[in-house]
């Protein structure tokens, strides 16, 4: 007799105490919500909860059995708002779990308290608020013993958290600090979440730095990801393994294989009425014909997952959605239309407080639209981009950048410098409105400066590393420009070392 079977058998008993129901009732849901089985969760509540966007029936009920039926119609609310795209059903999610964290603080409960405040994360996340996800997973991993299946989930939420704000160096720590800890987990649906989203931190960084080992780890662990989520029947998760698998072979040039796998998780996600997920999927399909040049089916493929993400509240996968559907606007030549898609997409992600995202949809009005914008307004979209991926560490997204200020500069020097610009008394790298005055070389020369000195603040004032951050191939030719044409620059370098000789002579042939 399984769990499900146990826990049914004892409600039966007519004489079981309203309390003692309404736990087992939690218990049953909780164990089909953690399979992935968010509908069956949901009914499992009976009639303490009938749905999203009500309150559960909490009367009657003592206080830790109150927390109890909260914290569940909390979670199920996040998970199936999600799924189902119920507008404003973050927001409620929050109010619940956050009402059920404070009356097990209040109890005393120091175990239940961290595992409201994980599923807390999980909202703010889904938002794309990750400041606030990181604050919430750290306070509850600061509660929790090291032998707790609830800080083995935490555990895997901060990994994600770092995951998907591109901060992948922090989320490979997590992963590799935590694998002896998973070592020793026996709960399937745990260990296949961990090897999961590790494999999508390797599939991440191996694509992003050109590392086969890294992409060589990624699918060793999806695929243990896979058999243990098999293990736990746990499809909605083998679903994700499915999209994970599609992404990477789609970066990897093998979009047949990609096809295969975004066809396979669509199937499992429609199967369980998941269509949030399937717009996510879709989403993948639609860089994957992006990738084999079928622009026009991208862009159909895409707009239904934009239309999809709109009906619910996670932002960061509209923003997603946006910045791939105006990428495939662009590519069909409707520029006008690729334009205000992938500004929408800006301004979605910047709402959603994912500046990553906002960042890289800036950086896609460079790459697809540039050619559309005028100089200044070329500039200024890519302004916006550096400004918003700051914090980056995605080495891709920083080569993006690179090639982005290149482009940017090759406009200026191309333009005729005698018409005014169309934009009123718009500011000209922050000279008055007008062409009076108006340098061409100086003016560009100042970019450059600005350039550089970025490059400088973000190397540490090491020449070397901002020449790779610029694309020059030796840092000797930014040592060149400094010492020639930005003497004022010189003070934001670390000071230059000499080397000392080898203590062995290299023999070299003739």
């Amino acid at each position: 007799m399984d769990l499900a079977e146990q826990l049914l058998e004892r409600m039966a008993d007519a004489s079981l105490p309203h309390a003692a129901r309404a736990r087992l009732r939690v218990q049953l849901s909780r164990a089909l919500e953690e399979s992935g089985d968010y509908e069956g969760a949901r009914a499992a509540m009976g009639e303490l909860w009938s749905g999203v966007g009500q309150r559960p029936d909490v009367e009657g009920l003592d206080r830790r059995a109150a927390a109890e039926v909260l914290l569940q119609a909390g979670v199920l609310t996040s998970g199936l708002g999600s799924a189902k795209q119920v507008e404003g059903a973050l927001e409620a999610a929050k109010d619940l779990i956050s009402e059920a964290a404070a009356i097990f603080d209040a109890l005393g409960d120091v175990e239940k308290t961290a595992e409201a405040q994980s599923d807390l994360a999980v909202c703010y996340w889904r938002q794309g608020e990750f400041d606030g996800a990181r604050a919430w997973l750290r306070e509850a991993l600061s509660r929790l013993p090291d032998d707790s299946e609830v800080k083995a989930a935490a555990l895997i939420r901060s990994a994600i958290v770092e995951t998907v704000a591109n901060r992948l160096g922090d989320a490979l720590r997590v992963y590799t600090d935590a694998a002896p800890f998973f070592e020793r987990v026996s709960n399937h649906a745990l260990r296949g979440r961990f090897h999961a989203g590790f494999a999508v931190t390797l599939k991440n960084l191996g694509l992003a730095e050109r590392r086969e080992d890294y992409i060589d780890r990624a699918l060793m662990e999806f695929t243990a990801a896979s058999y243990h989520l098999e293990q736990a029947g746990h499809d909605r998760y083998r679903g994700n393994v499915e999209n994970n698998l599609a992404m990477l072979f789609v970066e990897a040039g093998r979009p047949a294989e990609a096809h295969e796998h975004a066809a396979r998780a669509r199937k499992i996600f429609a199967k369980l009425g998941d269509g949030g997920s399937v717009a996510q999927v879709d989403d993948t399909r639609a860089r994957v014909l992006l990738a084999e040049g079928r622009n026009a089916e991208a862009e159909g493929v895409a707009r239904g997952a934009v239309r999809a993400h709109e009906r619910g509240d996670a932002l960061p996968l509209l923003a997603e959605a946006l910045t791939t559907h105006g990428t495939a606007l662009a590519r069909t030549g409707r520029y006008a239309e690729a334009l205000a898609a992938l500004r929408r997409a800006v301004e979605v992600a910047e709402q959603a407080g994912d500046r990553e995202g906002a960042g890289r949809a800036a950086l896609a009005i460079v790459e697809e639209a540039g050619e559309h914008l005028s100089p200044v307004e070329l500039r200024d979209a890519y302004i916006s981009a550096d400004d918003l991926l700051g914090r980056t560490q995605h080495p891709g997204t920083l080569a993006r950048l690179k090639a982005c200020a290149r482009r940017v500069l090759t406009a200026f020097a191309d333009a005729d410098p005698r018409p005014a610009p169309a934009r009123g008394d718009a500011v000209v790298f922050g000279l008055p409105s007008g062409w009076e005055g108006f340098n061409f070389k100086e003016e560009v020369r100042r970019f450059e400066s600005l350039l550089i000195e970025r490059a400088l603040k973000d190397a540490g004032g090491s020449v070397t590393h901002a020449s790779r951050l610029l694309g020059l191939k030796h840092h000797h030719s930014l040592s060149s420009i400094l010492k020639g044409r930005h003497n004022d620059l010189l003070g934001a370098r670390t000071p230059a070392l000499s080397r000392r000789r080898s203590i062995f002579k290299v023999k070299r042939d003739a």
